[in-house]
């Protein structure tokens, strides 16, 4: 690694670190990443070089996806047929999604049809922007939406479970420690996350670095290999380096030249998280399912960030991810598809001629 981007990593861990520490003594929910995003959001924005490598990101998004895979016991698996309402909701709520936040985007100034479809895509992030600026978007519009959707989502519903749920932050449960993980079970869990994270890229699973050590994990678990989860300090850890990554996507960009699309940006994701609440209040009366794993599975976040805020809110962690992952499938496989056919629509209403985003 080179020296500047050495010095901007180090200096957006401390940050992040420290934001953590913050919210944590204040006991805010999920502290250790929405301090740390919360934090480097500021000092990204106040011009501070930070810098996050994305494969430190992918690295702690292994972390997480191997405990994720500790969630999926016999129980679990066996229930999933129960959860075919919700995901079948999921997608037609995701479709609605698009078609209400893409002609918003094409009708602001400066958004040409691809980015302005791709930013109103509620998929991955880097999935987006690549299918994006493949398609003639702007790259760094799209990813300052995306950026604020997410920063917005994972803000805003551990607020929501505090303010109105009265959610007591604390340690999240099932997790282990470092001080009480038996060298076999810390074996297995580290090769999930390792030969899971290799073979997720070299089998091109969309978001490999989760999904590869979250399979490897589940299926240790499942066949009774380990019982064990990843030591509290280590997700810890993965937090506050996914919340700094969030954080340093803001490096670059000038808040009086792009406010206004970060209040665009913020405005869409509001509409996106009212959908998501009347989704979930609907499904939550028809199925019986809670309204807290609904509305962790619909919202428009991203889902390493997303399994992170359900595992301290204490929200079954498999239903939150197994819908994420469905939603995630099917718009990198569906989006291009999508997108061919509203290109001409979005390019009628488009308003792409201004100032690019700084």
């Amino acid at each position: 690694m080179r020296a500047v981007p050495a010095r901007g990593l180090a200096l957006a861990l401390a940050i992040g670190a420290a934001g953590g520490w913050l919210f944590a003594e204040i006991r805010m929910p999920l502290p250790w990443m929405m301090g740390a995003m919360c934090l480097t959001t500021f000092a990204a924005l106040a011009g501070a070089p930070l810098a996050m490598p994305s494969g430190l990101r992918a690295l702690m998004i292994a972390v997480v996806g191997t405990m994720l895979g500790s969630a999926f016991t016999p129980k679990v698996v066996a229930g999933i047929a129960l959860w075919a309402p919700s995901l079948a909701a999921l997608l037609l709520y995701t479709v609605l999604i698009i078609a209400v936040a893409a002609p918003i985007l094409a009708r602001a100034p400066g958004f040409n049809a691809p980015s302005a479809f791709y930013a109103g895509v509620p998929g991955g992030f880097s999935e987006m922007v690549f299918l994006g600026e493949r398609s003639g978007g702007d790259e760094r519009r799209m990813s300052l939406i995306h950026s604020v959707r997410i920063l917005v989502t994972v803000s805003a519903i551990p607020l929501w479970f505090r303010l109105f749920h009265g959610y007591d932050p604390g340690t999240p449960t099932g997790l282990g420690t470092f001080a009480k993980l038996a060298p076999f079970d810390g074996l297995i869990l580290a090769l999930s996350a390792v030969v899971g994270f290799v073979a997720g890229k070299r089998l091109r699973l969309p978001a490999a670095p989760l999904l590869g050590p979250m399979l490897l994990s589940a299926a240790a678990h499942l066949s009774g290999l380990t019982a064990a989860s990843p030591p509290a300090e280590a997700v810890n850890l993965a937090q506050v380096v996914l919340g700094a990554g969030v954080g340093a996507r803001f490096v670059g960009f000038e808040v009086r030249k792009v406010f206004g699309t970060m209040a665009l940006g913020a405005g869409v994701t509001a509409l996106m998280l009212a959908l998501a609440v009347g989704a979930a209040l609907g499904l939550e009366r028809l199925t019986g399912l809670p309204f807290a794993g609904l509305i962790l599975a619909f919202a428009p976040g991203g889902l390493a960030e997303m399994v992170l805020v359900s595992l301290a809110l204490g929200v079954d962690t498999a239903f939150v991810s197994v819908h994420h992952i469905v939603r995630m499938v099917f718009l990198v496989a569906g989006a291009p598809l999508v997108f061919r056919l509203v290109e001409k629509h979005l390019a009628r209403i488009s308003r792409p001629r201004a100032p690019a985003a700084d």
